[in-house]
């Protein structure tokens, strides 16, 4: 026996992936061109599946700042927070978030996986109850196994399931925390956060941690995110998000009011033993912030770009799975089709995510588009052309597949 004979069937899959075409989980980007376009294999690419939302990783300042914080503190700090790894810019970054959040303090993470993994662990132990949404993100999930506590789903996106799950607790004298992400990844459908804050309020031992990986800088008047939007960042106790999506960076934080939060210092396993963010993602992290706090054209004209790719597929007939935002999630009705499609599709310059199960919700096949500020209307435009050329080609390749059967 090998250790990777439990592998066996994951290999087998991705065989068949490969056979089909190109890897589509071994892209390799030979250069970047821009925020919006890339090189492979010499020829240009479209990027619609980066999470680029603002588009502000090729921005000028953004650059400038990064460089100058390299000449200035070196490429890494080679050592932990509780060591030699904070600097007084990770102090700087931490005040800036906070204060942009509105929160008393704010915690930074080297990725935005181990801030959850983090602030979890770090809040919940082995004698507390977890309730989460069902579709979380991995590194939810994992930072609820990591933190030892009793774990419970509930419907994704159901405030009343939570509701109910809660009543059935309300004897149950452990600390509980509910877990919820402000838009989902793979879909881009966005939490009720409203509906779940009555939830929260019904229950008043109840605590809330709202996952804004996905919609930092993309909602709310501010782009604080979901609570903003909703108006409800006071009934949201624990806020948790990541550099690279909108940031344009590497890294993630926590925050909150809980004055005892700063205890996670020395409490939280992956803050304490992981080496602490470089001088340039943290340069980048600041710099960009300055740019989501001092330009909202950028969330205008992401919204914009965001409601033209989901009225044009939607035109095409594409079944989308949420409604607009810029997450745009297109279903297949296979695996096949999908693995087709992509392929299609990248062949022609665009590249999308491709998702398929089980990391995917009910199982389904999704081409993920996900939207810049820097996109071009006539490069969402091109989207749609090369979406609805891609189609007419999977449908000539079914007919081809049935007719051989």
């Amino acid at each position: 026996m090998s250790l990777f004979d439990k592998y066996n069937q994951v290999n087998a899959r991705h065989d068949r992936l490969v056979a089909a075409g190109r890897d589509p989980f071994n892209v390799c980007m030979d250069r970047i061109v821009s925020a919006t376009e890339a090189i492979v294999d010499g020829r240009e690419v479209i990027l619609v599946g980066t999470n680029n939302y603002l588009g502000l990783t090729f921005d000028p300042d953004c650059i400038e700042s990064t460089v100058e914080a390299i000449r200035r503190e070196g490429t890494g700090t080679t050592g932990s927070r509780i060591a030699n790894g904070t600097y007084a810019s990770h102090r700087a970054l931490e005040q800036e978030i906070a204060a942009f959040l509105g929160r008393r303090s704010a915690m930074v993470f080297p990725t935005g996986y181990q801030a959850n993994l983090g602030v979890i662990a770090g809040l919940a132990g082995p004698k507390d109850i977890i309730l989460l949404d069902s579709d979380s993100h991995a590194s939810i999930y994992d930072g609820c196994r990591l933190s030892g506590a009793t774990l419970i789903r509930f419907r994704h996106n159901s405030p009343a399931d939570l509701d109910k799950r809660l009543e059935r607790l309300k004897d149950d004298s452990s600390s509980k925390l509910v877990i919820v992400e402000g838009i989902y990844s793979m879909l881009g459908d966005q939490a009720p956060l409203d509906e779940f804050v009555d939830v929260k309020r019904r229950h008043p031992s109840v605590e809330l941690l709202v996952d804004e990986a996905h919609s930092l800088g993309v909602f709310g008047d501010n782009g604080r995110g979901i609570a903003e939007a909703y108006g409800v960042e006071k009934d949201v106790d624990y806020v948790v998000g990541t550099f690279s999506k909108s940031l344009g960076a590497v890294g993630g934080f926590g925050a909150s009011d809980n004055p005892e939060f700063e205890q996670l210092r020395f409490t939280s396993r992956p803050y304490m033993f992981t080496a602490s963010s470089s001088p340039s993602s943290v340069a980048t992290a600041m710099a960009t912030l300055s740019k989501i706090k001092s330009q909202p054209q950028l969330r205008k004209q992401l919204w914009e770009n965001a409601r033209a790719l989901y009225k044009g597929l939607s035109d095409l007939g594409f079944p989308i799975c949420a409604a607009a935002s810029p997450i745009i999630a297109v279903k297949l009705p296979s695996e096949e089709a999908a693995v087709f499609m992509w392929n299609a599709l990248f062949s022609a310059g665009v590249y999308v995510n491709l998702a398929l199960p089980p990391g995917t919700p009910d199982g389904s096949c999704l081409l993920r588009c996900s939207l810049s500020a820097a996109h071009t209307p006539a490069q969402v435009q091109r989207v749609c052309e090369v979406f609805d050329q891609a189609y007419r080609a999977m449908k000539v390749w079914r007919d081809t597949q049935s007719a051989a059967e």
